[in-house]
């Protein structure tokens, strides 16, 4: 369970290439930044394929770091 203390972004983005163990660059869509992000747990748990050109959904690390993608659309 999330600490509701800490404020999470999300913003969406876009995949540009998979890497090994569900973990993905993805470039943001309003900064145009690219950033490393991991498949979210139920992601992982439902089988959700994410390919290379999909738009995702990614929650942004309070203290920087990874991201986590948590919505394919």
């Amino acid at each position: 369970m999330q600490d509701p203390n800490k404020k999470v972004a999300e913003v969406s983005a876009r995949v540009t290439e998979a890497l090994p163990n569900t973990f993905f660059k993805v470039k943001r869509d309003d900064t145009g930044e690219e950033m490393l992000t991991y498949l979210s747990g139920k992601m992982r748990l439902h089988r959700i394929r994410v390919l290379i050109g999909d738009r995702v959904t990614v929650e942004i690390e309070p203290y920087g770091g990874k991201g986590r993608i948590i919505k394919r659309v």
